[in-house]
Parts: C-alpha cells; structure tokens; sequence
C-alpha cells in the first residue's frame, strides 16, 4: 500500500486537514474510492488527497504540496483518457467539491465552479433555452475540457468552448489568486485557451451562452464497409461547403447485434455518416440533402431529440470503469484507398475499436490561428482511431490497435492535435499538437506564471531556460 512521503508527518496532515477540511490519505476506508479514474487503464495511488470546497483553500493545499516536495496532481471531472493521472506519492487535488453553475439569463452567460460536470452546465443553460457548446458525455468535468479546447457536438455552429469562454480564476503555483480574461493577464488568457493545465489550478470559469434548443436535429446512416470510399467521397465533398449549423462525422465501426441489421451484416465493418443539425428545423432537410445523395443505406436513423437527451446518451456507455484508448490529429484529406484497409483493421479488433473523420471548420476556424493556444484551426477534419475494452489483459494489444489504425490513415500532416483526444503523452507529443511557434510562446508564458514546472502532470509545456547572463 502506498504510504505518505516519508518526510511527510502526522501533524502536517493534520495541519492540512484543519485548513481545507477533506483530506484522505492511504489509510482511510474512502481512499480506494476517491482515488478511482474514470480510465480504469490507470491505476494511481496519491499520498494525500485533497478536496477544497473553495480557492483559497485550493492555494492552501498548493503551497502545502510545495512546501512539502510534493507532485501536484489536478482532477477536475477525472475523465482524461491519457496517463497523466498522477504519480506515485502525490498530492491530488480534486476539485469534485467545487461543483455548481449558475447562469444569468439578461446577459447570457454562466459562472461554473472549476469542478462542474458538462451535465450541470448544459441543464443550466437549457432552463434558459442557452447553451455552451462543449463535449459529448455528461460526466466530463468543464475544467479539463475547456483547457483544452473544447470539441463537441454544437462548435462548427458556435465555435470552441474557448471561443465562448471570458474569464478564468486560477490559483498559481505559488498559492496566489489571478483573474485572466482579453484585459486582465491577457498572454495568461491566451495560454488557457488550449494548453490551460500548464499555467495553475482553474477554480471558475465565466462564459459566453448562445440561444438554442430544446431540440437537436440529428441523422445516421449506414452502409456496407466495402463502400467506404464511396461514402467518405460523398462526406468530404459537402465537409467544406456544409452550413455552420450541421455537424458532421464519417466512421467506420462494425454493426452491433441489437442495431436492426441483417444477419449477414452483425459483426463485419460498417461504414456510416452522422450528423447533428443545430439549425432551424424546416432546414434540416435541405442542409442534410448532400449527405443522402450516396448509395442507399443499410439503415437509417432520422429524427429530433431534446439536447439535454443527446448530451446524456452516451454517459453509460462510457461509464466509470471503461477502459479506453485514443488516438487522433487534424488533417485536411484522408486518403481514400486508406478506408478499405481501415474497414478491415476495424474488422479485426480484438475488442471495440472504431475509426471516424469528424468535420471541422465553421465557427471554429472563423477564429486566427494565433488568438489562442489551440492548434488546428485551419484543418478541415480531425481523424481518430478510437479503442474501449474492459479485460486489463487487453491493454497493450488495445492500444496498439489505435496506434496501427493513424498509421494506416496515413502520416500526420504537422497542422497540430486535440490535446484531449490523445491518450500518449510526452514531449514530443506536445510538440505535435501545438507546433514550434506556439511551443516557444507558452515556455515564455510558464516561465512567468510557473517557473519551476510544478504544473508538470499534463500535456506539459517546460518553462522556457534562462538566458546566459552577458
């Protein structure tokens, strides 16, 4: 069983439990549980954990970490799909106490505590007819989300949840509390947005709300894997002239048994297009028209549902417990001849593995590349190769699996990564997803706001060196 640091003693974390209050160490009978990750990939044991209720003690338990030779640990949903979920020995600040949103309908914007969940968030906003567009699966924290971009189902429509985002209260790593917005620290603001994690602890976000709702438009379509170049042929065609309001995904996945296919088709490779229409509803079929034009499909799926239904369908599927592996980068075409061997890769996964295209642009790419730290906005699609399995004896099998797939896509064209859609992890992974020009400036940024590198468990930027003297 993992122990407290050796020079860690009795009565300093006594001392820490009377000024933050919730304090689990190895020995309590909750410390199995509050140590669980939502990737059961990952298996860590901190020293101490640490649950503040606001951010003050947040910057408490900072400058304890410091003080004592600490690794600092973040968790804010705990639903990252990459390793960095702590060392050995660290302390782990979960900020699952810090929940709660609240919204101001004349203005139209939300103030989210930094441990909220997108759940709390969309119903929120909903209960006003507004939204922030944000990720796919309730239980996500907005925290972990937001700083790395923010890619879901509503942002061709109203861009990335960055694009929507004002203000950030953070606590640094020498325990001091900073606003940044566009006035207010704004190269700290600029570094947020994208790269977040690197720069202190997000205790509050403010954001910007869009009207929509209640009613999401949505469609899928399946075809046989054979025509897989046909259908992303049709797909990739209307990606770069599609209305802002249609969000749009090619994949290629193998047919379930309880989805209405034929016997002959359960288990071998499907190709399908999904789309989610944020748009009037009288549209919907004009704007979907291009997508249906291709062969005729084994299935269809056509209808409206409430957003904050959408926004929860996936949540059991990818419960707590899940294992899970992903990889992916931007790219502006995908070779065709690439999709049939992809079907078969697909084909042969030894558990759940699937391939998609989604397309980008809009509202996402309306933004200048260098208005913040996020990488990728010019590209036309993002390409990822997606793994869940629930045997740990299919770990590296799983992983390797997601690996071969982007190899089989085809190299990465250098116009960067979703940081949050990448379980490897490591400088050159960094280095890929936001480019030689942004890397330089954010190791300027975290050479100001954390010159030590306390921030360092996460797709970490090092701090720029110092200069020689003259």
């Amino acid at each position: 069983m993992a122990r407290t640091s050796p020079a860690l003693e009795t009565r300093h974390v006594d001392q820490l439990r009377r000024a933050v209050g919730d304090v689990i160490t190895p020995d309590h009978a909750t410390y199995d549980d509050a140590r669980r990750l939502w990737n059961a990939m990952h298996d860590r044991r901190p020293s101490i954990i640490v649950r503040p209720t606001t951010a003050t003690k947040v910057a408490t338990a900072v400058r304890f970490a410091r003080e004592h030779g600490l690794e600092i640990v973040v968790r804010s949903g705990g639903h990252s799909v990459s390793t960095l979920t702590g060392p050995e020995g660290c302390l782990l600040v979960d900020l699952s106490a810090m929940r709660g949103v609240e919204v101001d309908p004349r203005t139209r914007t939300a103030r989210v505590n930094g441990g909220a969940l997108l759940g709390e968030l969309d119903v929120a906003a909903q209960a006003h007819g507004l939204v922030c567009p944000v990720g796919v699966v309730g239980h996500t924290g907005v925290g972990g989300l937001t700083l790395g971009g923010g890619i879901g189902r509503l942002q061709r429509n109203f861009g990335l949840t960055i694009d929507n985002l004002t203000a950030v209260d953070l606590v640094t790593s020498d325990g001091r509390l900073v606003r940044a917005t566009e006035t207010e620290e704004p190269e700290l603001f600029w570094g947020l947005r994208g790269a977040g994690w690197n720069f202190g602890i997000a205790t509050g976000f403010e954001f910007r709300l869009q009207p929509f709702g209640p009613d999401l438009h949505r469609g899928v379509l399946t075809f046989p894997g054979n025509q897989a170049q046909d259908i992303w042929g049709v797909f990739r065609d209307y990606a770069g002239r599609a209305p802002d309001s249609l969000g749009m995904i090619f994949g290629i996945d193998r047919a379930g048994p309880d989805a209405g296919y034929r016997d002959d088709v359960v288990g071998r490779p499907i190709a399908f297009i999904a789309w989610n229409h944020s748009g009037a509803a009288e549209d919907v079929d004009r704007d979907t028209a291009p997508l249906r034009a291709g062969p005729e499909p084994l299935t269809t799926t056509i209808g409206s549902q409430p957003y904050l239904d959408v926004q929860t369908a996936h949540d059991l599927a990818f419960a707590w417990g899940t294992r899970s592996f992903i990889r992916s980068h931007y790219a502006n075409e995908v070779r065709p001849e690439a999709l049939d061997e992809l079907a078969e890769h697909v084909a042969t996964a030894p558990a759940e593995g699937s391939f998609s295209i989604t397309a980008l642009g809009g509202a996402i790419g309306r933004v200048a590349e260098e208005a913040t730290a996020f990488t990728g906005r010019t590209a036309a699609f993002d390409v990822s190769a997606d793994g869940f399995w629930t045997d740990p004896a299919q770990d590296d099998v799983m992983s390797y699996w997601c690996r071969r797939a982007m190899t089989i896509a085809g190299p990465e064209p250098g116009i960067g990564r979703y940081v949050n859609g990448n379980s490897d992890v490591g400088p050159e992974h960094t280095q890929a997803t936001y480019g030689d020009a942004k890397m330089a400036r954010l190791a300027a940024l975290k050479r100001t706001w954390d010159p030590d590198n306390a921030f360092r468990v996460n797709p970490n930027v090092a701090p720029q060196p110092d200069r020689p003297s003259a």
